[in-house]
């Protein structure tokens, strides 16, 4: 029975060594990074201090001191206790059994089931429930290696490191104690009380609280939700840095791309820089540019170098607005009464298929549905030209259904060749049905140069008219009928239009400045020099002020 139990100890033994060579060939390729770090064996011999039993077989183990019972060992600052151990002296090295720990100083505990530790390598691998403490972070994992010329440690088989309210999970990490950086690879996640963090690869500095993302990366809270390929977050005071076109989006419908970004939850700012993208589904609006910004807690958003505003709202068609800046105001955010205003400033160009405009300078406001334009705007619908010195357009269900010209009003109709219907007035207003005009109303110093035609459509004459107010009906794009309280005018035949009637004074034809399509919003093409309205001078009252008394 002895002989039988003592080779069913040697058969034990030989497993052991078999398991523990095999695991330190897998170990070490592990173990070696690229750069395969310079070692310099320790001059330090291992000391064995206590043990409760010490014996020896030179007949199963002829190098092994059997150490058993509160085995306490010391190496260079290192103090390591076991229930049990194997202890080699010729090679410096030692196995431990059952309750095993590692105190070095009070900053580093190491505990597991199981150590194999190579004194002059100063190499040290825990198996088995293994618990790491350094000052407030801890580690648990199944398998570990301890370098302790690097102060390094690393798992293999999964692990979860513990820092304060971060807590960092993955099949493979390293954590270096001197720099209190960490690395994790394969299935990482990063839970904190504010987000979840889920990433390929994972580099966590413990000072800093700064994490770098490699790889499809996830950073979600109960708001927000960031893709990334490259970026890094800071979990104290939730800084967000992205790069390699990052996506930031959140649960109201807004979402922001860039070739790189900026985001803080506290200020509730983004930034994005280089072919940014930001989409505010909800609103049915996109903003587009070489820089944007936008603030989640105001509502307020900013886009220059290329600025592009997209309004989708209109499913049929989109209305795409360009100017060098463009900056978005909402207010009444979280209210059924919510409502934006869109500033644009300087060379704006608008497209949407019915309607074209340019000017120097807008303002949307969506809470009462105005588009208003100044400094020589001109607005387009098909044939027909509307200009002055300040242009409303008021919308209704994202379709045109006013337009309010003042001062110097202008509108030109292309009728054929090189004939053009033209009014002109002090104010002038234009009414849309469908995308079409229906109605014209002219008012103070009216001018008016019209073509008539007879019933097969064929042109008849000009129609020269002077007078204070003018109303004209449309049908069809097509002049039915026209109003006027009192007017004064010539008729000319076809056969004898003067060519110095065929233009008011200030009649002017920009096809030339018109946006194309949505391509052709980003040059900038002025007025032809001599075209551009004349400044007048707006009269205001006086300022009243009482005269002063005498000083007494």
């Amino acid at each position: 029975m002895r002989r039988a139990g003592g080779a069913v100890r040697r058969m034990a033994r030989l497993w052991l060594w078999a398991g523990i060579l095999f695991f330190l060939a897998q170990t070490a390729a592990l173990s070696l990074p690229d750069d395969e770090r310079p070692r310099k064996a320790s001059s330090e011999q291992v000391e064995l201090i206590h043990s409760d039993t010490l014996r020896h077989n030179q007949f199963l183990n002829p190098d092994a001191q059997i150490l058993i019972g509160n085995v306490q060992l010391f190496h260079d600052g290192i103090t390591m206790y076991c229930d049990s151990a194997y202890f080699f002296q010729t090679t410096n090295s030692l196995e431990a059994f059952g309750h095993v720990r590692m105190l070095q100083g009070d900053t580093l505990s190491l505990d597991g089931d199981y150590l194999y530790y190579d004194g002059n390598a100063q190499l040290a691998q825990v198996r088995r429930n293994v618990v790491m403490k350094h000052r407030q972070s801890t580690l648990y994992t199944d398998s570990l290696n301890y370098d302790r010329l690097y102060n390094i440690g690393y798992f293999f088989e999964g692990g979860r490191l513990v820092d304060g309210d971060n807590t960092l999970t993955s099949e493979w990490g390293e954590y270096d104690l001197n720099t209190k950086k960490s690395f994790f690879n394969y299935s990482v996640r990063l839970d904190n009380p504010k987000f979840v963090l889920t990433s390929d690869t994972l580099h966590y500095d413990m000072q800093t609280k700064w994490a770098e993302a490699l790889g499809p990366s996830n950073i979600k809270d109960d708001e927000n939700n960031i893709y990334t390929e490259h970026g890094f977050y800071n979990t104290d005071t939730e800084d967000v840095r992205l790069f390699d076109r990052s996506v930031v989006a959140n649960k109201a419908g807004r979402r922001m791309v860039g070739d790189s970004l900026r985001y803080n939850k506290d200020t509730g700012l983004m930034q994005a820089f280089g072919n940014v993208i930001y989409d505010d589904r909800a609103n049915s609006n996109m903003l587009t540019g070489e820089y944007c910004q936008y603030n989640e807690l105001t509502g307020q958003a900013y886009a220059t170098d290329s600025a592009l505003l997209k309004d989708y709202s209109n499913v049929a068609d989109t209305l795409f607005v360009h100017a060098d800046t463009l900056r978005l105001y909402t207010y009444n955010m979280d209210t059924d009464s919510v409502y934006r205003v869109l500033h644009g400033y300087f060379h704006v160009r608008a497209y949407r298929s019915d309607v074209q405009a340019v000017c120097d300078s807008l303002v949307y406001n969506s809470g009462i549905k105005r588009m208003a334009m100044y400094r020589d705007p001109i607005v387009w619908n098909k044939n027909q030209q509307l200009l002055g010195e300040e242009i409303f357009v008021f919308t209704n269900d994202s379709t045109i259904d006013s337009v309010c010209v003042e001062r110097q009003a202008l509108l030109v109709e292309h009728y054929d060749s090189i004939y053009y219907n033209q009014v002109n007035g002090r104010l002038m207003k234009a009414f849309f049905k469908d995308g079409e005009i229906y109605e014209n109303m002219a008012d103070g110093n009216v001018h008016v140069i019209y073509f008539p035609l007879d019933d097969d459509s064929v042109m008849v004459g000009l129609n020269y008219t002077e007078t204070t107010q003018l109303r004209m009906f449309m049908e069809q794009r097509q002049l039915k009928r026209i109003w006027t309280p009192a007017a004064t005018g010539t008729f000319y035949d076809v056969s004898i239009i003067p060519q110095d009637a065929l233009r008011l004074e200030n009649f002017a034809w920009f096809d030339y400045i018109r946006p194309r399509d949505k391509f052709d919003l980003f040059e900038w093409r002025p007025k032809a020099a001599g075209t551009e309205l004349k400044a007048e001078i707006r009269r205001t009252a006086p300022l009243q002020t009482l005269k002063k008394g005498p000083k007494k």
